[in-house]
């Protein structure tokens, strides 16, 4: 196991009728007067936006509205939260919604203070060194970015998607999670947050770090557990306990523990970032795409740790060789991914002839020449894996 550092101060504030106490949560870290940034019409169409609202005026804070964020959310609208917050003296940033409301809210925090370009710290010209509080009120689990330090934006010119990770600077203050609040989330919502999160633990659980057991075990039982209760919310997404069981593995997902004292990969990741930034499919059904092909690839040079995760998480019992074992986990997996609605291919995907050249040269000219902690990846490798998508 190696030295690590585990730094998760967000406050969880969760269970029924949590978003009621938005405000006095958003006073005790400071808020003054904010700016509710949100997605689509569903949190207006639902009352949540009102009662956020209403939650903050009884605590005597004021606030702004940018709404309108979309999925693979990009810099423009970062640009004019930028402006909005400067020029309204606001003082935190409370998302209402997923993953793309919350990014969006983390670029414009770290931007605000900031006298330069907010995309210097997502191209890795600067470290994020003050910014913004930020709060969420979560409505999709998927992204865990209410539980990290992360954010990943798109910039418009040049389809360029990259992720900025921080420590700490970027952790949002609280965050509200009530799970009856995803209960009309759509179906294929809902499978493209399953596959997000899960993913989210393959990136830190492929590993050649040794004697990490006890993460292993951990990535294990929330995968494990994930795959439980998936079923129970498609069939019945009134389903509180199993809504809740869900939304939590979202965020234990994505804050760090399954990734505590060992190297991580993220070349899924990577792979998949081309693929929504040209091409505007939702992640997680991306990631649908990529990951079984990326687990295919990486299994043909190191197949010991695709064997642990086929017999711990996909319950194979074959006592064959490490490759063979490998190779019937991957096809469970799919099939898992299949059974919640997730497409496979490229073509399921909705892309009948991707540009497999421009995907791998946007791809290392990115990310660099070799990608992935797992099995190091060049644009030889990356080609392939693109290839066996389709």
């Amino acid at each position: 196991m190696n030295n690590f550092v585990f730094w998760s101060p967000t406050k969880f504030v969760f269970g029924r009728d949590t978003e009621s106490r938005t405000g006095a949560l958003a006073r005790e870290f400071g808020g003054r007067k904010v700016l509710l940034v949100y997605g689509g019409g569903s949190v207006v169409r639902s009352g949540l936006l009102d009662r956020v609202k209403a939650s903050l005026s009884a605590s005597g804070i004021e606030w702004e509205e940018m709404g309108g964020i979309q999925p693979n959310p990009t810099d423009d609208r970062v640009y004019e939260g930028i402006e909005l917050v400067r020029s309204r003296n606001i003082d935190m940033l409370i998302a209402v919604g997923g993953g793309s409301v919350i990014d969006t809210a983390k670029g414009i925090a770290c931007g605000v203070p900031y006298e330069g370009d907010f995309w210097d710290f997502y191209c890795g010209k600067k470290i994020v060194e003050k910014a913004l509080p930020v709060g969420v009120v979560l409505t999709i689990p998927a992204a865990g970015s209410e539980g990290s330090g992360n954010s990943v934006i798109t910039k418009r010119d040049g389809l360029i998607k990259l992720s900025l990770r921080t420590e700490s600077a970027l952790r949002p203050k609280f965050a509200v999670m009530n799970p009856e609040l995803t209960f009309t989330l759509p179906p294929y919502q809902t499978a493209c947050g399953i596959v997000d999160m899960m993913v989210h633990i393959m990136e830190r659980y492929f590993t050649n770090t040794p004697d990490v057991e006890i993460t292993d075990r951990v990535a294990e039982g929330v995968l494990t557990a994930i795959m439980e209760e998936a079923p129970k919310v498609m069939c019945d997404p009134g389903n509180y306990e199993a809504r809740a069981n869900i939304m939590w593995s979202g965020t234990l997902a994505h804050n760090g523990v399954c990734g505590t004292g060992r190297a991580e990969d993220w070349s899924s990741h990577f792979i998949e970032h081309e693929i929504s930034a040209i091409y505007n499919v939702a992640h997680g059904a991306g990631l649908a795409v990529v990951v079984p092909a990326w687990m295919q690839y990486v299994a043909g040079v190191n197949p010991v740790k695709v064997a642990q995760f086929a017999r711990r998480v996909m319950g194979v019992v074959s006592q064959g060789d490490d490759r063979s074992v490998a190779a019937e986990g991957i096809k469970r997996l799919k099939d898992f991914f299949m059974s919640i609605g997730m497409p496979v291919t490229f073509k399921e995907l909705g892309i009948d002839n991707p540009d497999i050249e421009r995907l791998v040269a946007k791809l290392h000219e990115h990310k660099g020449e070799r990608i992935g902690g797992y099995v190091k990846l060049s644009a030889d490798d990356t080609i392939k894996i693109y290839e066996m998508m389709q």
